[in-house]
């Protein structure tokens, strides 16, 4: 009963947070941005300008090594993908649309002869090549299913790990659906899932990081970080580099914990303890690695690269994005939440670029849209908005050559898998060659 309340109240507090946060821009009025590292912290409410910088500079990328269309990285590093396709709808995966949801953060699973993913009663599906259902299992009581859970998955061989929002985890044979075992945590999970050798990690709504063995479910260790008052909407993002496991938390600090101890090895506060009521509305992008330093930015204005081995801050620029970024050669791609495409310098941190993708539209309608997310792949980058359209932008000079219509409403990001791109929306995945 005690763990039901929880639930339900988690539930209630996340259906209550709104993702629609009124934009924060700022004035770029010098090309480098030096970095102090007594750092402050930016709540200002005030709207300034952006301005376009060196859009016309064209970048030479033809000769960058592309990913090979896997979506499965430990530093969530995918760089260029090999994809360069026509964008002709060529399949659709239908499912009962997902309900009381404001956003589409879910990924499928991809696999060589299909997809799987979830439906609004918590069942599992497994489609062949041709759309059709292979199996479909649900594992939740009468109850639990009138609470629409959300699933995160991960593939392991034949494994499928589950880990939900009403704090169970499981593991499925990938072949039939056939539930392999079952187990409850206190709460609900809320963040990506990696692996590494026999473990899995993941973190729940209580900030606390933890450790299970694959096999059965068991917990090696746990780490819980300092707790927040409010539960974000957030999805919490791991990486893994080397022997260490680094994670972020609803309250921006960013941890490095030894893979086989849970023993932290640094912890990065970015949000001063002073302001921490306000972190109710903190978002923070996937943490991206190129295995010397993780890259990271969030809604506050703050764009930061630190240290993998420290966690001591290599720079912090003016980027307003919580969306993932893109890494590629000695260049980072992102989007702010305004529809600007920044091109910034790796090492140093230099904004190179400044490019509006927003540009057709007007001014009450840009106001009220954000980015979802965005893929590259050989010669073009792909934006999902929060409008349900995708602009096609070709990377070299930063022009957008398409936009496309995918839904009325919420999409997911897109992904790029076996040389095809995928969208989901909330009641089925289409399938773009």
């Amino acid at each position: 009963m005690n763990k039901l309340i929880i639930i339900l109240i988690s539930l209630v507090l996340l259906n209550s947070c709104s993702f629609n946060e009124n934009s924060r821009i700022w004035n770029d009025k010098k090309e480098n941005f030096e970095v102090d590292k007594n750092i402050k912290k930016l709540f200002d409410e005030d709207k300034n300008d952006i301005e376009e910088l060196n859009q016309n500079l064209k970048l030479n990328l033809s000769s960058i090594k592309r990913n090979n269309g896997s979506i499965i990285n430990n530093q969530n590093n995918l760089g260029s993908q090999l994809y360069n396709g026509e964008l002709k709808k060529i399949g659709v995966y239908k499912f009962s649309k997902l309900k009381e949801t404001n956003q589409l953060n879910f990924e499928p699973v991809f696999l060589k002869d299909g997809i799987i993913f979830f439906d609004n009663k918590g069942s599992i599906i497994k489609y062949d090549r041709n759309q059709k259902i292979v199996w479909k299992k649900n594992y939740y009581s009468k109850a639990e299913k009138k609470l629409r859970p959300k699933l995160n998955f991960f593939l392991d061989n034949k494994n499928l790990l589950v880990f939900d929002n009403l704090a169970k985890y499981y593991s499925l044979d990938i072949n039939n659906g056939e539930l392999k075992w079952l187990k409850d945590n206190i709460y609900p999970f809320n963040s990506e899932i990696k692996k590494y050798e026999e473990k899995i990690f993941v973190v729940d709504y209580e900030n606390t990081l933890r450790c299970y063995e694959i096999n059965d479910g068991e917990e090696c260790w746990k780490l819980q970080t300092e707790d927040s008052f409010t539960i974000s909407n957030n999805k919490y993002s791991i990486i893994i580099v080397n022997d260490h496991v680094i994670f972020s938390n609803s309250l921006g600090d960013i941890t490095s914990v030894e893979i086989n101890t849970g023993l932290i090895n640094w912890q990065l506060p970015t949000q001063s303890s002073s302001i921490i009521n306000k972190t109710y509305n903190l978002k923070i992008s996937k943490l991206v690695s190129d295995g010397s330093s993780i890259f990271f930015s969030n809604n506050k204005n703050e764009f930061y690269s630190i240290d993998v081995k420290t966690g001591t801050i290599n720079w912090v620029n003016k980027i307003n994005s919580f969306i993932a970024p893109a890494l590629i050669a000695d260049l980072i791609f992102t989007i702010s939440n305004e529809g600007y495409l920044y091109v910034v310098e790796k090492k140093n941190g230099n904004i190179i670029k400044v490019k509006d993708l927003y540009l057709n539209y007007k001014t009450k309608k840009r106001d009220k849209i954000y980015p979802v997310g965005f893929v590259i792949g050989q010669k073009n980058l792909y934006l999902t908005n929060s409008d349900g359209k995708m602009i096609v932008v070709e990377l070299n000079l930063g022009n957008i050559i398409r936009e496309e219509k995918i839904s009325g409403s919420f999409v997911s990001q897109p992904f790029i898998f076996n040389r095809n791109l995928y969208i989901v929306r909330n009641s089925s995945i289409v399938e773009y060659n």
